[in-house]
């Protein structure tokens, strides 16, 4: 048994039981790793695939425990190569983050700003998806640590780190009707338009929902999208008007639009950093 076979155990796993794309993603062949998968069986003395001729059909129930240790055997091995590249230069790597837009265009700039004069030799990366994609990134290697306020929760594997509150505002073009209200803007104000807004599962959309729900309003979402600025572009050309995270709007910039506050109809929302549990990082 070595770690190599563990590698493309996993992987094959992780490409829904297909050797061929497994192999492409580990730049071998298929012949080899399917070699190497049934020396390994051999080995352990248990099927670890159910398979049908040629064809791999399921997971046995012997092999469901194999692969969940072989996870935790290649991610501690991943943690012995990152103390030695700790001790080894301090100053030196790579660190990758998986976020979603808003976070990486509107939180994140001044702080990566400080991170990249700090430690100029680092390699940082960001990459940027849905909530669920960007914990899936942690949980199977892609990145170190995800930064999102939606998703974290759901994975088990992911230690959650409380980051910061925020929450929404309302935009409009600088002649809608909202802003000459003679009252503190209500969600049945916002109700009256077509709104714009975050698809479901990015940036705190479940609390945007929850608070029209219990307030018996039904709202008239026209048009989701997952980048802030798509939904500025839409609400400049008056499709509707726009529920988005407050941070994101930028005065000198979004100067055709106003923003009207509504922290106060909606849930505080908490951003939270996801890094796998178990895992060695860097200081």
């Amino acid at each position: 048994m070595n770690l190599q076979q563990l590698r493309y155990l996993v992987e094959v796993a992780k490409q829904g039981l297909n050797f061929s794309d497994a192999a492409e993603k580990l730049h071998t062949s298929q012949p080899g790793i399917s070699k190497q998968i049934r020396l390994l069986e051999e080995e352990l003395g248990v099927p670890i695939f159910i398979r049908n001729g040629k064809r791999v059909t399921d997971v046995t129930p012997p092999g469901r425990q194999i692969l969940q240790i072989a996870e935790r055997i290649l991610c501690e091995a991943k943690n012995l190569k990152g103390v030695g590249d700790e001790f080894a230069n301090e100053q030196s790597g790579s660190l990758t983050i998986a976020t979603t837009h808003t976070q990486a265009r509107y939180a994140l700039p001044k702080v990566i700003k400080r991170f990249v004069e700090r430690y100029p030799q680092v390699r940082l990366s960001i990459k940027q998806g849905s909530p669920l994609q960007i914990c899936e990134m942690v949980v199977n290697g892609e990145a170190d640590l995800a930064i999102a306020t939606e998703g974290i929760e759901r994975f088990s594997d992911l230690a959650m780190l409380p980051c910061y509150d925020w929450n929404r505002s309302v935009v409009v073009p600088a002649d809608h009707p909202l802003l000459s209200l003679g009252h503190p803007l209500t969600l049945a104000d916002i109700g009256n338009y077509p709104i714009i807004t975050y698809d479901f599962a990015f940036t705190g959309r479940s609390r945007i929902n929850r608070a029209f729900e219990e307030a018996g309003i039904e709202p008239n979402v026209v048009l989701t999208a997952i980048d802030t600025d798509v939904i500025k572009t839409y609400v400049g050309l008056g499709l509707g008007v726009g529920i988005i995270a407050s941070m994101a709007f930028e005065p000198k910039r979004d100067t055709q639009l106003r923003r009207i506050d509504a922290s106060h109809l909606f849930e505080a929302s908490t951003t939270r950093i996801g890094i796998r549990k178990n895992a060695y990082l860097r200081g």
